[in-house]
């Protein structure tokens, strides 16, 4: 719904904002952010302490694991009654921001990890944005970010489960946007490079549970890949902080027109226009490079 202006509302504090994955990294910095500029924050975590913890931060906080829909729809239903019960504005901005990487080399994914990938990913996060839509349809206006990666669009080795479901988030985005363009919902997508974060601590956990080392082809990569798994602080090079990706949040948030991409750190943007002047086995040497077989 257009304003008597022709101009979309924009989505200011004190806007109610959903934010998933806010237990650390991405997720917990712009939680913490968005409620001391103003916005009513509604986050999620998976695990009960980490709930605790960010209420203990006066952001309310609500237990939601988007590998399973009984735990999404539990937690949406949970939101919207809080909202009602407080005289909370309904969301207006939704910023599918959890997820994790499971690393390994194709061949050595099973279709099980394949699916516990994609679970929430994907799944789950699309699964709840399917619950905000007709929120925002009442209400005329909405903005609903997904945070992706430059592994969206831009394969690297040993990183394949993570890849496709960036992709298809991708996908998903591209779609609903052209979907929504008449609703006054906008959709965007945040693509960051290497950030700071807990995001290769958990990936690290991903990886000693599904991939078998000893039995793959692929065992020197993954010592390789291992140590970086382990390094403490930056692994790679331009890495920034969370704050960059809160920055583009705030951007998809406020602006009249949000992007339709934002390209968070130089290896983002950088490949996003490699890919478009390069033919693809160019491209794949570039990546390769990129990549290190797992070191980066």
């Amino acid at each position: 719904m257009l304003t008597q202006t022709g101009i979309l509302p924009r989505v200011l504090p004190p806007s109610t904002l959903l934010i998933t994955g806010c237990s650390t990294g991405i997720g917990y910095y712009c939680a913490v952010q968005c409620h001391q500029l103003g916005y009513k924050v509604m986050a999620t975590c998976r695990n009960p302490s980490d709930v605790a913890r960010i209420k203990d931060l006066g952001i309310d906080c609500f237990e939601c694991d988007l590998a399973n829909s009984d735990s999404i729809n539990h937690a949406f239903a949970q939101i919207v009654q809080h909202l009602h019960e407080q005289k909370i504005a309904p969301i207006a901005g939704l910023f599918n921001n959890a997820a994790f990487g499971l690393p390994g080399a194709i061949e050595d994914l099973s279709r099980a990890a394949l699916e516990h990938q994609f679970q929430t990913n994907v799944f789950g996060t699309q699964e709840l944005t399917n619950l905000v839509i007709p929120l925002m349809r009442q209400q005329g206006f909405g903005r609903i970010i997904y945070n992706s990666s430059i592994l969206g669009f831009a394969a690297m080795q040993y990183r394949g489960a993570y890849n496709a479901s960036k992709f298809a988030i991708e996908g998903l985005a591209d779609t609903l946007r052209l979907e929504l363009k008449s609703t006054g919902i906008q959709v965007s997508l945040i693509e960051p490079g290497p950030i700071l974060s807990d995001f290769r601590k958990n990936a690290f956990i991903q990886f000693k549970h599904w991939i078998n080392v000893p039995s793959s082809v692929h065992q020197a990569q993954y010592h390789a890949m291992i140590d970086r798994l382990e390094t403490v602080g930056p692994s790679a090079p331009f890495t920034l902080g969370p704050d960059a990706v809160c920055k583009a949040l705030l951007h998809a948030l406020q602006a009249p027109h949000a992007k339709i991409r934002y390209r968070v750190t130089v290896p983002t943007r950088v490949f996003a226009v490699l890919k478009r002047l390069l033919p693809s086995r160019w491209l794949d040497r570039l990546l390769i490079k990129a990549g290190g077989d797992g070191k980066r």
